[in-house]
């Protein structure tokens, strides 16, 4: 008997996203599936932060539609969806003193009853997130006092402790010194191993080459292309993206071309030509 093929855990459809009637970006086809990491790349402003609040149903498409595990994503009663899509925003001052356990416990609200509180599994659950990250000595400090990167790291432990289908993160990296970075992107693929798909955007094309299957590069008005990570994020794509010279791109990082020596020109143009969903 032949099996009927798994839908992709995230999908856009001819999706175009904006605010009000101004349009930031408009025919994004693009799949995720379990067990996947794809990449946005893109300018500041190309509209990566937009995107990911469509797909998580805080903004309504301007046109096309987002799909999560098949269902359009406005159709999913709000506490269901939390249990499918966890994010990670970027690091956040905080208001509030919760201390760093609590505030990964809140990544639990999803998946318990109604008014319940944590369950001894649910916090042995989350400091086993924050050992994850190599943080659980800030587990009792207040999550306001603690730096940027820690900050962050702090939420994407939250995310974790949700357990998701699927995980959306804006720049992860972005605040974290060196370190901290290389733990982020270890767990990024730790994730993947364990059939997570995770959408994410980084400033740093290195990370992307590191842990993602698939690389879309976004551009000012819409997709400009999307595939295979080395295939996609070549020299002369990167220079053209940021609107820099190919032999800058090459100098600032020179540790990459190992990773593109396989992307040849005619494959990368086959990924430009037929945008693999």
């Amino acid at each position: 008997m032949t099996e009927m093929p798994t839908a992709p855990v995230l999908q856009t459809l001819a999706l175009a996203t904006g605010h009000g009637r101004r349009r930031v970006s408009q025919g994004l086809d693009l799949a995720i599936a379990a067990g996947e990491v794809l990449c946005l790349l893109g300018p500041n402003g190309c509209g990566k932060t937009t995107l990911f609040r469509t797909v998580l149903g805080l903004l309504a498409p301007l046109a096309g539609e987002v799909r999560v595990q098949g269902q359009p994503v406005l159709s999913w009663p709000r506490a269901e969806f939390a249990r499918r899509v966890g994010y990670v925003p970027q690091a956040q001052a905080g208001v509030f003193g919760f201390e760093a356990l609590d505030m990964v416990l809140m990544g639990r609200a999803a998946r318990l009853p109604a008014l319940a509180r944590p369950s001894s599994a649910d916090r042995a659950l989350a400091l086993g997130c924050l050992e994850q990250l190599g943080i659980a000595h800030l587990a009792l400090r207040p999550y306001t006092e603690l730096s940027g990167g820690e900050r962050q790291l702090v939420l994407i432990a939250r995310a974790l402790a949700q357990e998701p289908a699927l995980l959306v993160m804006d720049e992860p990296t972005a605040s974290l010194d060196f370190g901290n970075q290389i733990r982020v992107l270890d767990q990024i693929a730790a994730l993947r191993a364990r059939g997570m798909a995770v959408l994410l955007s980084t400033h740093q094309p290195e990370h992307a080459l590191q842990v993602a299957d698939r690389i879309a590069l976004l551009g000012r008005g819409g997709l400009q292309a999307c595939g295979a990570a080395a295939q996609v994020a070549t020299p002369a794509a990167l220079a053209a993206l940021y609107g820099v010279s190919e032999a800058a791109v090459a100098a600032r990082l020179p540790a990459i071309p190992k990773v593109w020596a396989g992307a040849t020109s005619s494959t990368a143009a086959a990924s430009r030509a037929g945008l693999h969903p």
